[in-house]
């Protein structure tokens, strides 16, 4: 599929969202909603004083009988769209933020309403989850019009928020209150770099097992920037490394550390990647520098596996 061209889009994020979800499903030359929402189910005698709204007159040309069509409406799903909006969410630091230039907290306010237009054509009901070291923002899942301007208003407050103040990470918490709040089951989408210094990943770990204690399906968009977070591609010259959450800071030439860097990095991931498939969360790496197509085809298929 051809990758689409997002400089071409409107900064507006309701717009773009649709402007997306478009180009997405002309990519794919068929709708990828075939078998979601409603489906056509069995004909039945028409009878007169009956309103004519459902009456086949493609089936009555050919018959000259007058049928009704019915239909079957599936269950509707519920989703709920969690955004870590933590401070190494803002990584990386770029002067002039743009769909092409993206740090990881832009991607994942874009992508969640990319899926808060999809989940809206599928009249399936979404609602949004924000934290940082707390629950910042909880919205129930829901399928009004009211509701979709409420979650886009809240994207764009996220968005504008400044950058500069600095947010610690309590996934944790975070997720263990949305289990709870969440009363019937849902699809989790968690959109996060996965950052937490203060926690092991057994203990952050303890937060999904209670999402799938309670029956909810989660899938974990795990962000990274690749070319420097993940292959450490600086400069061979001294640095000054900053934490984006803690300030803290440290002097150093990169290549004296790549090599070590990159082991941890590598072993971490694969860890993470253990324990999602131990506890059959769908574990989904993101570049995000390379749009949101794996985010609208992960969530497809997830959406086909429920249903």
């Amino acid at each position: 599929m051809k990758k689409l061209d997002y400089t071409k889009f409107s900064s507006n994020i309701e717009l773009f969202a649709n402007q997306v979800v478009e180009g997405f499903i002309t990519g794919k030359h068929k709708s990828p909603y075939h078998g979601f929402s409603v489906e056509f189910a069995e004909h039945s005698p028409y009878n007169q004083g009956e309103n004519t709204k459902h009456v086949d007159w493609k089936l009555f040309a050919r018959t000259d009988k007058l049928f009704n069509k019915k239909f079957e409406e599936e269950t509707n799903l519920r989703c709920q769209l969690v955004i870590d909006g933590s401070s190494s969410m803002y990584y990386p630091i770029v002067k002039d933020l743009s769909f092409n230039k993206p740090n990881k907290l832009l991607f994942s306010i874009y992508a969640s309403a990319v899926l808060t237009n999809l989940l809206k054509r599928q009249r399936d009901a979404v609602g949004l989850s924000i934290f940082s070291e707390k629950l910042d923002v909880h919205t129930p899942s829901k399928t009004t019009k009211r509701h979709h301007r409420i979650l886009y208003a809240e994207l764009d407050k996220l968005l504008n928020e400044d950058g500069l103040k600095s947010k610690l990470t309590d996934s944790s918490n975070a997720l263990h209150q949305i289990s709870e709040l969440l009363h019937k089951r849902s699809l989790v989408i968690i959109f996060t770099d996965f950052i937490h210094p203060h926690k092991t990943l057994d203990e952050q770990f303890e937060a999904f097992k209670h999402l799938k204690h309670n029956k909810h399906e989660v899938i974990l968009f795990y962000l990274k920037e690749s070319k420097t977070e993940i292959n450490f591609d600086f400069e061979n010259r001294p640095h000054k490394f900053i934490d984006i959450e803690s300030k803290e800071e440290l002097n150093i030439s990169p290549n004296s550390i790549k090599e070590k860097y990159q082991n941890v990095s590598k072993k971490f991931q694969e860890e993470l990647r253990i324990m999602c498939y131990k506890y059959k969360i769908d574990f989904i790496e993101v570049d995000i520098n390379n749009g949101f197509e794996n985010i609208l085809d992960s969530y497809l298929l997830k959406r086909q596996k429920m249903f």
